[in-house]
């Protein structure tokens, strides 16, 4: 089996793949594991973010890196603590994708990539609970707009229009409240 090449390669099955009817809904177990890992690494981050040391450090570099430096943080080591930190989680995320669709490729985050960062936008740049819910609110509105424009077009279109009201959703905002649902309006930095 080569590994790297361009063509995707079947993802290893690390959870077994049963699905559960509750009412006329159909969840996996694959689905409530990707659920439940996303709402522990929601909580750890927040915890991380707003509760240590490394946080308040993350955030006081956030708001002025020269002051922060003033004050004794080391600006280096929080920028790569920072990056690390997003790295592993984007590396979860890959694992939790991989696994939910059963294929591995050197693209498959491109698109969730953006996604994220509509999603980011929505909530507010540099809120963490409003990243949190753009990214849900992305989700439903995606969900039932491609529901709802498949089902006015017979289905001819569907989930082909699924991708598009991501991106609908971010110019809307940019439009209408750069600064996002729970961003806050910021002056320019002098």
């Amino acid at each position: 089996m080569m590994v790297w090449s361009r063509n995707p390669i079947a993802f290893p099955q690390i959870i077994p793949n049963r699905v559960f009817m509750i009412g006329e809904a159909t969840i996996s177990v694959v689905q409530i594991v990707i659920i439940a890992g996303s709402i522990a690494l929601m909580a750890a981050l927040t915890f991380l973010v707003y509760r240590t040391r490394l946080g308040v450090a993350m955030r006081a570099t956030s708001q002025n890196a020269k002051v922060a430096g003033l004050m004794g943080v080391d600006i280096d080591r929080v920028i790569a603590a920072t990056f690390v930190i997003g790295a592993a989680l984007a590396a979860i995320a890959g694992v939790m994708v991989g696994t939910y669709y059963g294929i591995a490729h050197y693209t498959m985050g491109s698109l969730l990539g953006l996604k994220a960062f509509s999603a980011a936008v929505l909530g507010g740049i540099g809120n963490l609970a409003g990243a949190m819910l753009g990214g849900m609110l992305l989700g439903v509105i995606e969900a039932l707009g491609a529901g709802y424009i498949g089902d006015l077009t017979n289905n001819l279109f569907g989930s082909n229009y699924q991708d598009v009201f991501a991106f609908m959703v971010l110019i809307a905002v940019l439009v209408f409240r750069p600064s996002g649902l729970l961003g806050e309006r910021v002056g320019d930095r002098a």
